[in-house]
């Protein structure tokens, strides 16, 4: 059995996508990503099947989701539906936490 317990700064760090990085761990149901954005990175437009929370840890985040722009900052929680577009550009450096369920397969391909 694996253990339970785990320790952000001994996870391996994978590039999502040209200046964005994370590190992950996944449940049999769920994915959490601790991501580190450089400032002036973009996110493109996508998305996936998987409900998303964002939590804002550091740094200013600006996020488009279905339309709606907002410049998100530390303490800001952003829900993301099922299958609804969504993109970000970093304002500044940014620590972000994600919570993604169903788990992302594809995540744990990286």
């Amino acid at each position: 059995m694996t253990s339970p317990f785990h320790s952000v700064d001994a996870l391996p760090e994978k590039t999502l996508v040209p200046g964005i990085t994370g590190k992950l761990v996944h449940t049999d149901g769920m994915t959490i990503l601790h991501a580190f954005i450089e400032k002036d990175a973009v996110l493109p437009e996508h998305h996936h099947p998987h409900e998303q929370i964002t939590n804002i840890i550091s740094g200013e985040l600006e996020m488009t989701i279905g339309g709606e722009t907002k410049v998100c900052k530390p303490g800001d929680v952003i829900t993301i539906a099922s299958n609804v577009p969504h993109s970000a550009r970093a304002l500044t450096q940014v620590k972000v936490i994600d919570a993604f369920q169903p788990v992302r397969e594809d995540y744990k391909k990286l």
